[in-house]
């Protein structure tokens, strides 16, 4: 099949900022990794999120914009267009060369039981902006199938295993601001679904105690001692025993638990209680990985590391030293998914989203 290429975008639920990625791939088992950039948001932008978030709690209706998510949705669409417009100019792209964009937004509600997913930012005013064909939207379909609309990027998690040859069973574990994990075993489809929170709970400790964005490479952390009251209490959340295909919106569960803790031990706790949610994700795999590949925001915070490897039944690599970028993986997959959608082909599958059959995704934007 022809190479496309094409630039992904992704804003997670960490808030952090745009992550570009460009790809050339057929859609398929053959894919080039090109340049990875982080373009960050102000700390407007992450108190305009965190606004468009509370407002988006109490909604039932996916299109509905209140005045916060609608202030939310133009800056988002129009820091995302200042972020391809730096990409090129960086990379020294002819606009002419990128045959798409794959623009996920971001997401402020996530409630697939209910069958409501939100994602804001304007593709159709994106597409506009760049004079690029954009594909956007990319979970609704699913969700309105049954499916649970998330996570989207197994395929591509699948593509780059291939490509390397890796035909022993494998977790590729992604920690945004809810982590996931996708289970690979040779030529069979992807398992994949969202073990528990991934840097959402200790980003919401870190603004609230402190006013800062994050625990900065874990080192609040490393300086506590674990709550194991608090740790086990919330590992009794019912999400854990469910059954795959699953998954969560950012503010599932909440700090309240170890709001009686000082600074480092909560930080330490729920370090800890991310680490354990996702290696106890590893119950519902068919068998205990070989190697698992650790990728997103989550992989700088050594901390959170150092629990993963002391609690992993295999051995533990970032995604870097696979050849893939720990930092582009999701921006990257967006590329891979709009060249699917291009192509017809499908993004969600019975085994990563339930969604009855494989089925194609996202909205295509032409200016």
């Amino acid at each position: 099949m022809s190479m496309l290429r094409a630039i992904g975008l992704m804003s997670g639920t960490s808030m952090d900022g745009v992550d570009v990625g460009l790809i050339e791939t057929d859609g398929e088992s053959l894919v080039t990794q090109g340049a990875v950039h982080p373009f960050a948001y102000t700390p407007e932008d992450r108190a305009l999120l965190r606004a468009a978030l509370d407002a988006a709690a109490g909604l039932t209706d996916r299109k509905a914009r209140p005045q916060a998510i609608a202030e939310a949705e133009a800056m988002i669409t129009k820091r995302h267009a200042e972020a391809v417009e730096a990409f090129l100019s960086m990379e020294s792209l002819a606009r002419e060369s990128i045959d798409v964009v794959g623009f996920h937004g971001q997401t402020v509600l996530h409630r697939p039981d209910a069958g409501l997913t939100i994602q804001i930012g304007d593709g159709v005013a994106l597409s506009r902006m760049l004079g690029l064909r954009v594909v956007h939207d990319f979970r609704a379909a699913d969700v309105a199938a049954g499916g649970q609309g998330a996570p989207l990027v197994p395929i591509y998690h699948k593509a780059l295993a291939q490509a390397a040859g890796f035909t022993e069973p494998l977790v590729v574990i992604n920690i945004g601001g809810v982590a996931n994990l996708t289970y690979l075993h040779g030529d069979a489809e992807p398992l994949a679904f969202d073990t528990g929170p991934g840097n959402a709970l200790i980003d919401d400790l870190m603004v609230r105690r402190q006013g800062v964005a994050m625990d900065e490479g874990g080192l609040t952390a490393g300086q506590g001692k674990i709550d194991y009251v608090a740790f086990v209490e919330l590992l009794r959340d019912p999400y854990f025993e469910k059954a795959p295909p699953k998954s969560l919106d950012r503010n599932a569960f909440s700090i309240a638990r170890v709001e009686a803790l000082k600074l480092e031990d909560a930080a330490a706790t729920l370090t800890a209680f991310t680490a354990q949610s996702i290696v106890s994700g590893l119950d519902h795999v068919p068998e205990p990985p070989k190697l698992a590949v650790l990728c997103g925001g989550g992989a700088h915070n050594l901390t959170l590391r150092w629990e993963l490897m002391q609690r992993l039944p295999c051995g533990l690599v970032l995604a870097d030293r696979m050849g893939w970028s720990a930092d582009g993986m999701e921006a990257q997959a967006f590329a891979y998914l709009a060249v699917r959608r291009l192509k017809n082909l499908p993004i969600t599958f019975p085994t990563t989203t339930g969604v009855k059959a494989p089925l194609a995704g996202g909205c295509v934007a032409a200016p």
